[in-house]
């Protein structure tokens, strides 16, 4: 009984994570760039705090910046490697109005793993708390992490994306530059 109820738990752990983590199976798979909002919808204002306790609106940058709202945890490890890529991305084009804002889903028994993590990895972009959730339920319903999506400068939402694999940065770059109007023809 006791190894059943293990397996139960077992299996459970594993669809939550698959749920979570981008729904991506363990080993690999791929990252889908599957709609849960409005492909070319508005998005509401929100305040948040980053992890310094500075409050971060999203109205501050609308209408001025193209902006990449990343949803991660601190306990999502394709999360954890898709930042260090946003870093990168964003040191790359900030100058030419990108804005990225990070928002993590920890709940509030890991929230304070999040700025120890931040800090150790030296982020400059806003790392912002959800800790009630609130834009993670208008955003990211499903709870994906990662999940990202970017808001033109006409203050819609022009892309998003579930998931990530090595190799997707290059799929958020390009719609990055699209968004920018920096693709090239």
């Amino acid at each position: 009984m006791r190894s059943r109820a293990g397996l139960a738990a077992g299996f459970f752990f594993l669809a939550i994570c698959a749920a979570s983590c981008g729904g991506a199976p363990p080993g690999g798979g791929t990252a889908s760039s599957t709609p849960s909002t409005p492909s070319s919808g508005s998005v509401s204002d929100f305040t948040l705090d980053d992890v310094d306790g500075r409050a971060h609106s999203l109205s501050s940058y609308l209408g001025k910046n193209v902006i990449l709202v990343s949803f991660w945890a601190t306990w999502c490890e394709p999360c954890k490697k898709e930042m260090e890529q946003l870093q990168t991305l964003y040191d790359a084009h900030k100058d030419k109005g990108l804005m990225i804002l990070s928002i993590s889903m920890d709940e509030p028994e890991t929230q304070g793993d999040a700025r120890p993590f931040v800090k150790q990895r030296g982020f400059t972009f806003p790392v912002l708390l959800d800790a009630e959730t609130l834009v993670t339920n208008q955003l990211n319903p499903r709870r994906a992490a990662p999940f990202s999506l970017i808001i033109g400068r006409d203050q819609k939402i022009v892309w998003d994306h579930e998931g990530y694999v090595p190799g997707d940065e290059k799929k958020v770059e390009a719609a990055v530059l699209e968004a920018l109007g920096l693709a090239q023809q």
